[in-house]
Order: structure tokens, then sequence, then C-alpha cells
């Protein structure tokens, strides 16, 4: 498989890009600066440089083409403020889905956030980013062009991954690493059959391969 990734420097993307490319696959993380092309070969990826918060959908759907699967994982970042939630979290999440139907890229798979929700209340920094991916969760929802897969991981944390997780519509609270969210959405890249739906993944007792399969319905 070709999978094109959006935040392709992100800690969650090159954990995934390691995976995908040991596996096999051909794996392309686009990224905003050039200097951040290094971490990505070292992780088996190839670099695309873009900005999606400044490129157009047809200059997105150029690097889409003739891939199998996208995969959005771009993030502003903790030490962003709200106007970057708009432009990246939303935004770019907007942009990156409307550049994949338009290069044909069926299978789409988003990385949001637990309590993720268009109407979430509040005035912080983190209020806005909530209502940010609920915005975009909504937006690739209504994209009928597009077999989509949302996946909400609880609070990140840096720990090795255990390869055990909880993964269902709606787990309640809980933590899980880096490495285990990664593992989850190559699995869910492969697994076209959980098209459609939204799912939270925290740390549970469930291997990675049977907990994708059991919310497939096989």
């Amino acid at each position: 498989m070709r999978i094109v990734i959006a935040g392709g420097h992100g800690q969650i993307a090159l954990r995934l890009e390691r995976l995908l490319s040991a596996r096999g696959d051909e794996v392309a993380g686009i990224i905003r600066r050039a200097e951040q092309g290094d971490d990505l070969r070292a992780a088996g990826a190839e670099p695309v440089l873009c900005d999606l918060e400044s490129a157009s959908v047809e200059e997105v759907a150029a690097h889409l083409q003739g891939a199998d699967a996208a995969v959005f994982a771009a993030g502003a970042g903790p030490g962003s403020g709200v106007d970057r939630k708009q432009t990246v979290d939303k935004g770019a999440a907007i942009l990156f889905a409307d550049a994949a139907e338009r290069a044909g890229v069926r299978r789409h798979v988003v990385v949001s956030s637990m309590g993720a929700d268009p109407a979430h209340p509040g005035d912080d920094i983190f209020d806005a980013y909530l209502r940010a991916k609920g915005e975009a969760d909504e937006y690739v929802r209504g994209r009928t062009g597009l077999d989509w897969t949302i996946l909400r991981p609880g609070g990140l944390i840096d720990d090795a991954g255990t390869g055990l997780v909880r993964l269902e519509a709606s787990t309640g609270r809980g933590m899980i690493p880096r490495d285990d969210v990664a593992a989850v959405l190559a699995e869910l890249v492969d697994t076209p059959a959980t098209a459609g739906l939204t799912l939270e993944a925290v740390s549970g007792s469930t291997p990675i391969t049977v907990a994708v399969k059991a919310v497939a319905g096989n």
C-alpha cells in the first residue's frame, strides 16, 4: 500500500511511519519544514514538503494521487494559540479530507481527540482545541467519497507500548502510549471494515489486532 500521512513529523506519525515501512508499505509524510525530512527518511518515509495552512486543495490532492490510504495526524501542538487550532486542527483536517476525495483516495483515517465536540464549552485553549477537532470530525463524517475512520485516543504518554488496548465507541477516560496509538492506526488503515466508525482508545487488556477485528465485526 501507499499511505500518505499529514503531519508527518508528529510524534504519533513518526511511530506510524516506522511501523508501516517495516511491514513493507510505501509511506509519505507531509511536513512543513525541509529540515524535518531527515527524521522521516530515518523512519522509512518519503518527506513531502507542503504547508497545509496555506496549500490549495489541488496542491494537496496532487500529493495524494495514487495513494491507497490517507492518515490525518497533524496538529497545531500544545504551544499554539486559538488561531492555529482553527487553521490546523480544523482547517488542515478539512483541506486534507477534501484533497483525498478529490484524488480518489477513499480510505481515510483521522487522529482526533477524546472529548472532541463542536459544542464543547469553555474559553481555555484546550476547549478551543476540542471544538476545532469536533468540527473537523463532523466535516469528515459528511464526506460521502471517503471511507473514514476517526480514532480518538485518551491521554497520550511516552511509555513503551504494551500492544494491549481498549477500543470502543466509548471507553471512558484513560491514558495510552503513543506507541499503541500508532499500532492501532496501522491496523485501522488495513481494516476498511472499520469505515464509518468513531472509536476511542485507551490502554486495556485486548491485543490491538483482536480489538480492531472486534470493532470491524470480524
